[in-house]
């Protein structure tokens, strides 16, 4: 735009913007007033022109308007500037300085108008689709399991911290001899205190890759990414926007950039959807069906005006999702509106396990018993209808928050099926064993692991919830 006016014969342009600070933002006001004043100072070097930059201030909340007005010359000297209050920038400008420097830097005689073509040319957006991409089902082989270790004294208070590193141990020592374990931690002292636990647990560390990154908690599947592959072993990476389960938790929303450090470190394409999406809320068979709950995807605190085709779009365009079965509500004392992965998950093609509960007084009979009968009258991609094999559910497990009785979001459908294993989550009740057995029966290959996840439910989740599987690439 700043060329176009420039060879129109601008001499000045005015910017008006409003750009500000989001509220609980992890990155830095400092570096969003930088960005914006080198972005609009670049304008007027690019183009030979004088530049007044007007940005608004206040506040409307969430958003503090940082203000930073100001005038500069074709060089991008800054001639006057404004603060973060209500003020007039005045500023004397040397117009005549804009041939001059313009003689100097050619760059309007240098232009190459053909290289402005592609702006005018229909834009094609790229997506995993267009690359023949898709999420392949999480018991198809891994290239490695990430993970991030507990930190949090909220999530997990007194002595559930201890015991949820504990069952952590317990988690990547059965998985690190099938597949690489990315472990990630907040620091360096961390990381040495983790190895030497993984040590005295007798695991080998040359199967753990550590990531020293910035996060607040553990819930990688929600997170974290989704990872696709094409046909010839290609991978990418889809970031799904995340709102902290529909803004809940502010102080959890930098974990949102987790995705993009790892597109980082591993050199994977990174897909960008502006659509808030936990891959907890979802689970597919790899063959193009998806299941998922119109609590969570269609709740309002996620994306709000958007319709029920816009999200199945979504989901085929990024994950070769096309074939979306619609459950209707999650476990009662689910803080993240009804995630699948505790009610209903894929273990083949056209198999699904779905939690029930058999008490018609229990205060999740209902709900589960209509996604039931839901996932009874569905079929897959192709028409083929689903066998679905019923999954007990624990005895009812509470909580206290904020002085209440709160009852916890247990489910046996929280397992997490790893290249030689499938952890099950386990509550210290005789229906653990019936749960295992099930599981045991629909995975002949792989060894069942139970997990006592007694205090990682306290932090709101289970075994799916902080695993996230790297399908094996190329």
């Amino acid at each position: 735009a700043a060329r176009a006016a420039a060879l129109a014969g601008a001499d000045l342009i005015f910017y008006p913007t409003a750009i500000g600070h989001l509220k609980g933002d992890p990155l830095p006001r400092a570096d969003w007033v930088n960005a914006w004043t080198t972005i609009q100072r670049s304008h007027a070097i690019a183009n030979s022109i004088h530049v007044a930059a007007i940005n608004r201030v206040g506040t409307e909340d969430p958003v503090t308007f940082f203000g930073a007005s100001f005038v500069c010359d074709p060089f991008g000297r800054v001639l006057e500037k404004g603060g973060d209050k209500d003020a007039i920038v005045v500023a004397d400008v040397d117009l005549s300085l804009n041939a001059r420097i313009r003689e100097g830097w050619r760059f309007m005689m240098n232009r190459h108008p053909e290289s402005y073509e592609p702006l005018t040319a229909p834009v094609r957006i790229d997506t995993p689709k267009s690359r023949g991409c898709v999420m392949p089902a999480e018991w198809e082989p891994h290239a490695a399991t990430w993970l991030a270790w507990p930190e949090d004294r909220i999530t997990f208070p007194g002595k559930r911290l201890e015991n949820a590193r504990a069952q952590y141990l317990r988690i990547i020592a059965a998985l690190h001899s099938g597949e690489l374990v990315h472990l990630v931690v907040r620091n360096s002292r961390t990381r040495a205190n983790v190895q030497t636990l993984l040590k005295k647990a007798g695991i080998d560390l040359r199967q753990i890759r550590f990531h020293e990154w910035d996060y607040a908690d553990v819930w990688f599947r929600d997170y974290g990414p989704a990872f696709v592959t094409d046909r010839a072993g290609h991978r990418g990476m889809v970031q799904w926007r995340f709102n902290a389960w529909g803004g809940k938790y502010p102080s959890l929303l930098k974990d949102g950039h987790i995705p993009y450090l790892i597109s980082e470190e591993t050199g994977l394409d990174l897909f960008r959807p502006n659509v808030v999406l936990e891959v907890g809320s979802i689970d597919l068979n790899g063959q193009g069906s998806v299941i998922t709950t119109e609590e969570c995807l269609l709740n309002d605190n996620r994306n709000p005006g958007r319709s029920r085709e816009e999200l199945e779009r979504a989901l085929d365009e990024h994950l070769g999702a096309r074939h979306v079965i619609w459950l209707k509500s999650g476990l009662v004392g689910d803080h993240t509106d009804g995630h699948v992965d505790n009610l209903a998950r894929f273990v083949d093609p056209t198999t699904v396990v779905c939690a029930y509960e058999e008490n018609p007084e229990d205060e999740n009979h209902a709900a589960l018993l209509e996604n039931y009968e839901i996932l009874c009258r569905s079929s897959d991609q192709d028409g083929r209808r689903l066998r679905v094999i019923k999954l007990p559910m624990p005895a009812p497990l509470y909580t206290r928050e904020r002085g209440k009785r709160v009852r916890l979001a247990a489910s046996y459908a929280n397992f997490y099926i790893a290249n030689d294993v499938v952890l099950v989550p386990a509550y210290g009740e005789e229906r653990d064993g019936v749960a295992a057995e099930t599981l045991r029966g629909l995975f002949p290959g792989r060894k069942i692991v139970p997990i006592d996840c007694r205090d990682i439910i306290g932090g709101g989740g289970a075994l799916h919830c902080i695993t996230q599987q790297e399908p094996k690439g190329n």
